[in-house]
């Protein structure tokens, strides 16, 4: 095994108070701003991994073991090579950040090469037969992925104060690569909205009433403005119908609707609508950024509505425009 390397960003714990392997990710992670999705698959992976080796510690395994666990996950658990990256991603940041060990030359553990795919797209047609099985507040989300091209989780961490109804527009705040950035509010959608507003208005003014009107706030905006919490700017837009207590997120509150409901309404209403293509949340954007570009407009401003950093990534929709095979026509239909 290496020496322990020593990094600027380490994160110390004193052998009195050292925590648990797994608090100690957490704690790191943390330091770091990384998202909570990304703490629970780090965790994840690295819980798996030490298992694996019949809960070995990882401070007495490296590169080696690495590699024997990797090659399990792609030959024994035939997972994708971007679930087989994750995992490598995970174990590596144990090893630097946490353990602070160098495991030996990161080429004894390759990535896997991830395949290039074309994104699904639905037609308009089919857009307007799966709304028609959605109902309620599940309409509204839908609408807001496929009106505005947001990704799931920023459409369900939208708080109050991101909707201009005013300007029409919505403000992305942390995103991915935690980059803000404004889109449209479909008008639309803005009535149906604004109805779902009130009611959330009234559910928050009833947990007022039973000292929980409560909303979890990003970083520690909770000691900078300590009555923002209450507040019914701060509150999500899509709450979840229950109150959360658990203690890792502080006093009794109300968090936003889980993803998985708003991707089993999506499968149920695709699964009723007839249509045949693999789709899920996802897929809203896919078809946002696609029917701009059939509309016409501008690469740069898809890009920019999107949240891209590099226009190459935006360029994917113009393989599956509704024009034939990279928008060339077929010679058999010039016949």
């Amino acid at each position: 095994m290496a020496d322990s390397l020593q990094t600027p960003n380490a994160v110390p714990f004193p052998e009195a108070s050292r925590p648990k392997l797994l608090d100690q990710v957490r704690q790191t992670i943390r330091m770091r701003h990384y998202s909570r999705r990304t703490e629970n698959t780090y965790v994840h992976w690295i819980r798996r991994f030490i298992v694996f080796h019949r809960k070995k510690h990882p401070s007495g395994m490296g590169a080696p073991e690495i590699a024997a666990f990797l090659s399990w996950l792609a030959t024994g658990q035939r997972v994708s090579s971007s679930t087989q990256n994750q995992a490598l991603s995970a174990l590596l940041f144990l090893y630097r950040h946490v353990l602070r060990i160098e495991v030996g030359a990161i080429d004894q553990v390759p990535r896997a090469k991830l395949p290039h795919r074309v994104p699904v797209v639905l037609s308009r047609e089919e857009v307007a037969t799966i709304f028609k099985n959605i109902q309620g507040t599940m309409w509204i989300v839908v609408a807001l992925l496929y009106g505005a091209g947001l990704r799931l989780q920023e459409c369900l961490e939208l708080r109050v104060k991101d909707l201009d109804f005013d300007r029409h527009e919505i403000v992305v705040r942390r995103g991915k690569g935690q980059k803000d950035r404004r889109t449209m509010l479909p008008v639309a959608i803005e009535e149906r909205l604004q109805g779902h507003l009130r009611e959330v208005r009234r559910q928050h003014d009833r947990d007022l009433a039973d000292g929980v009107g409560r909303v979890v706030l990003p970083f520690a905006l909770d000691r900078k403005y300590p009555n923002a919490a209450t507040e019914w700017a701060w509150q999500f837009v899509f709450p979840a119908a229950r109150i959360c207590r658990d203690p890792q997120w502080g006093p009794p509150s109300r968090f936003h609707l889980h993803e998985s409901a708003v991707q089993r309404e999506v499968t149920s209403a695709v699964r009723r609508a007839g249509v045949t293509k693999r789709v899920g949340p996802h897929s809203f954007r896919h078809s946002f950024a696609t029917h701009l570009l059939e509309a016409g407009h501008d690469i740069r401003t898809v890009q920019e509505l999107l949240g891209h950093s590099d226009v190459s990534t935006t360029m994917v929709y113009l393989h599956v425009l509704n024009r034939g095979g990279l928008g060339v026509r077929s010679p058999f239909d010039r016949l």
